[in-house]
């Protein structure tokens, strides 16, 4: 996939996080100047190497309820649980065959208000998950 199309997918995902954001109403017993929860993440997953063009994405929006990823509550549970930091996720304790067939996750967004800009390359989808729990499973 080339810069621009990237690029393209990026500034859409964005502005499908602004309109999702802005258009929650917010809470009528909220307090004043609290605003909405802005806990979103764009995902993405790109499997083989960096010419690849089989890129997969969504917006994971951690809101009541969790919406937009096929796992929203488990991946919103665990993002919640490691403060928003994926590489705080704990590992899963699963086994993984050995064969390379890479995958890279990227998530860009925002969590409790500070900006999120992960990205990671695998050996393989189980890697992945093992390592990432159902925050980037977007093939399911």
């Amino acid at each position: 996939m080339t810069y621009t199309k990237k690029a393209a997918l990026l500034r859409g995902a964005l502005l499908t996080a602004t309109v999702l954001l802005t258009a929650a109403p917010a809470p009528a017993q909220a307090a004043a100047g609290t605003g909405v929860r802005s806990d979103w993440l764009y995902l993405t997953v790109t499997h083989g190497d960096a010419r690849s063009s089989d890129t997969r994405g969504t917006l994971l929006v951690c809101g009541n309820p969790p919406r937009g990823h096929a796992h929203a509550a488990e991946a919103c549970a665990e993002l919640d649980r490691a403060g928003g930091d994926i590489a705080a996720i704990p590992p899963k304790s699963v086994y993984c065959t050995m064969i390379y067939a890479p995958v890279t996750a990227h998530a860009r967004g925002q969590w409790k208000g500070r900006p999120v800009d992960y990205t990671q390359k695998f050996s393989n989808s189980c890697a992945l998950h093992a390592r990432t729990g159902g925050v980037f499973a977007l093939d399911d």
